[in-house]
């Protein structure tokens, strides 16, 4: 091919791209400027996330619904990738004990992020700390006689969590029921989304037992995946794990599985605090941004 040829063609080109723009803008000026006014918020978050929005924008004739339809999305994008870098400015780079101004930081953006009230202390009561390692526990009987075989609501669940297997002892309060007939959906929540944590090393925990045993008993807390973003809401059903494990709390498979912290270190940091529940409005489980 020539130089005048190529030329030729390249000035074609170039015009029809130009053509292409006009009639693009024109027929859709609306959803354009809207994608082109939110580019800046969007882009400052994370590139990733303005991947997944424009992912969802793949037609480049979209539809005069575009608008609509790209809008919520952004929000979810948005909320997921600004609380992951939001935390990350906060976090220290090592797993270790927040300092109270960052504990505060930190629970007024997850009140935020997932509409509810999180806090680092309740009723005078706190954990030794709230930033630490997770690492997998076993199932619990939730009630005598519960084994493997009849702990599963359905043979999904059995083939996902079967392989992590039963506890030898009972979870820090017992059974979470005393039969099988007496068992509820609540109970059977309670041990699907437990979290174990050193409640003995709370502060006066040993001088005022009773008192800390009762407040600790089924507590809900929220506890935050700060490397994508996910969170559960979950009980604190056990005590542990012992301190040489290196480990700072234990998740039940389920709840290890939701927050993807399931590789093979079966560990990783979480934030963990307490949700301010008094009406017991709040379920137990995943929870969306």
């Amino acid at each position: 091919m020539t130089n005048s040829h190529y030329k030729k063609l390249s000035e074609r080109w170039r015009a029809r791209h130009q053509d292409l723009q006009r009639k693009l803008w024109s027929k859709h000026d609306e959803a354009l400027k809207w994608l082109s006014n939110n580019y800046r918020q969007l882009a400052s978050g994370s590139l990733g996330g303005l991947m997944l929005l424009t992912g969802q924008i793949s037609n480049p004739f979209p539809s005069s619904n575009v608008v609509n339809a790209a809008a919520p999305i952004a929000r979810k994008v948005d909320k997921k990738v600004f609380l992951v870098a939001d935390l990350t400015r906060i976090l220290p780079k090592d797993v270790i004990p927040l300092e109270r101004a960052d504990e505060q930081k930190i629970s007024d953006i997850l009140s935020r992020t997932f509409s509810i009230k999180v806090t680092p202390e309740l009723k005078g009561k706190r954990l030794n700390r709230n930033y630490g390692l997770i690492g997998a526990e076993q199932h619990l009987a939730r009630y005598p006689g519960d084994t493997l075989g009849t702990h599963f609501d359905s043979q999904d669940d059995m083939r996902v969590y079967w392989q992590q297997g039963m506890a030898p002892g009972l979870g820090a309060w017992s059974y979470f029921a005393p039969s099988k007939e007496a068992l509820t959906k609540e109970d059977i929540d309670r041990e699907k989304y437990y979290i174990a944590v050193p409640t003995f090393l709370s502060k006066d925990f040993n001088s005022r037992f009773a008192e800390y045993r009762d407040f600790y008993k089924y507590r809900k807390m929220l506890v935050v995946n700060p490397n994508n973003g996910k969170a559960i809401v979950a009980d604190i059903a056990d005590a542990g794990p012992a301190t040489w494990t290196g480990k700072h709390l234990g998740g039940s498979p389920e709840v290890m599985h939701y927050l993807e912290r399931v590789d093979g270190s079966l560990r990783g940091p979480v934030l963990y605090f307490f949700i301010d529940d008094p009406d017991d409005k709040i379920k137990l489980g995943p929870i969306s941004v």
